[in-house]
């Protein structure tokens, strides 16, 4: 539910009651992903998706149900060969779905809420599997480790629970993971679904150049926190780059030395010139970068991977770098090129192929 935060703590702060739903497990093919989550309150407004559309319905009944009696429950959603009318997914896979009544003085839901709204680390536990008496209580764990709420049962059982969500957290994961009823950390009895909120991840463009502006534009709208850095003043403006959320004006290498980086950095090198490419790209290829990409023609490439060797660069760290940047799109404007490099990044995240859809008989979602 962390994916729609901002309106639910809007919510809250005006007192409505509402009902959640939020998908906590995925199995085959299905639109969205666990954490995806829709919300309707007392009025019937309706904020979020589940699906896509292939079961928002019965799942905004659902919500309305619960709003009436104040019982949370867990549905699962399946395709339905014997009744094609059936709530079900068309793309073959299956949905499991916490539903829960949500009031304004729900302490671990409304601290989750307003620390994702502020863009805070946050994760939020729930259990979604175990007594029936603890489904849908949560805790909303910060990353020192403190919390809000209970989940009820053993005096243990929310001090294990925090210390899983706080594992979570610290990777940045949203997934499941079980723990005892008596509080033990051995698997069986309570299930819990942990949606981890973190700092949006880095996409840094180096290189001030035409391409660079739209890719900034692309990584905005995929929702990276954007910075471009380039060692000349007169083209690293704020004038030319309107959707970045810093403009770096410093050598690139030296940046990039002294800049946080994780393991969801994006680093995309659009400047082709030896001189800042080579220094910056020894940095960039030693981190722990979810993607580094670089721009430049196949023979622009060669004399690159040349130089980098003789700088020491290991056939192991090369093989980490995508160039010529992008995927094959014939692609000619800006613009164009900006799409090719972000749905590169998108492939190499998500394991994708990068291969038409059309014809394929592998599943769409992994």
């Amino acid at each position: 539910m962390l994916d729609i935060a901002d309106r639910l703590h809007a919510w809250f702060e005006d007192g409505r009651d509402f009902a959640v739903a939020t998908v906590v497990a995925v199995d085959g093919s299905a639109p969205r992903g666990p954490g995806a989550a829709l919300a309707v309150d007392r009025d019937g407004a309706v904020t979020g998706s589940v699906s896509g559309g292939c079961v928002e319905a019965e799942v905004y009944e659902l919500c309305a149900q619960a709003l009436r009696d104040g019982r949370t429950v867990y549905r699962r959603f399946g395709y339905s060969d014997e009744d094609a009318y059936a709530a079900g997914l068309t793309c073959g896979g299956v949905l499991d779905i916490l539903v829960t009544p949500v009031r304004p003085a729900d302490r671990a839901l409304r601290t989750a809420a307003a620390a994702a709204a502020r863009r805070e680390a946050v994760a939020l536990a729930r259990v979604v599997r175990g007594p029936v008496e603890l489904l849908g209580a949560a805790l909303a764990v910060r990353p020192d480790g403190t919390y809000e709420g209970s989940l009820g049962g053993s005096p243990g059982l929310d001090r294990t629970a925090a210390d899983t969500a706080r594992a979570l957290l610290d990777a940045g994961r949203t997934g499941s993971a079980e723990i005892a009823e008596d509080g033990s950390h051995c698997p069986g009895g309570v299930t819990l679904f942990v949606e981890a909120a973190v700092d949006p991840p880095r996409m840094i463009v180096f290189g001030a150049v035409d391409f660079a502006v739209a890719l900034v534009r692309a990584g905005a709208f995929l929702g990276y926190h954007v910075t471009v850095c380039d060692a000349r003043p007169v083209f690293a403006t704020r004038d030319r780059f309107p959707d970045a959320d810093d403009v770096v004006v410093e050598w690139p290498h030296r940046y990039l030395q002294r800049t946080a980086t994780d393991a969801r950095t994006v680093l995309c090198v659009l400047t082709h010139d030896p001189k800042f490419d080579v220094p910056l790209l020894e940095a960039a290829l030693r981190l722990p970068a979810a993607y580094i990409g670089a721009m430049g023609s196949r023979r622009t490439h060669e004399d690159r991977e040349r130089r980098l060797r003789e700088a020491g660069v290991t056939d192991a760290e090369l093989a980490r770098l995508h160039s010529p940047i992008g995927l094959d799109l014939g692609a000619r404007t800006p613009e164009e090129t900006a799409l090719s490099i972000a749905a590169e990044i998108v492939a190499v995240r998500r394991g994708g192929t990068g291969a038409p859809l059309t014809g394929a008989r592998t599943p769409i979602h992994r």
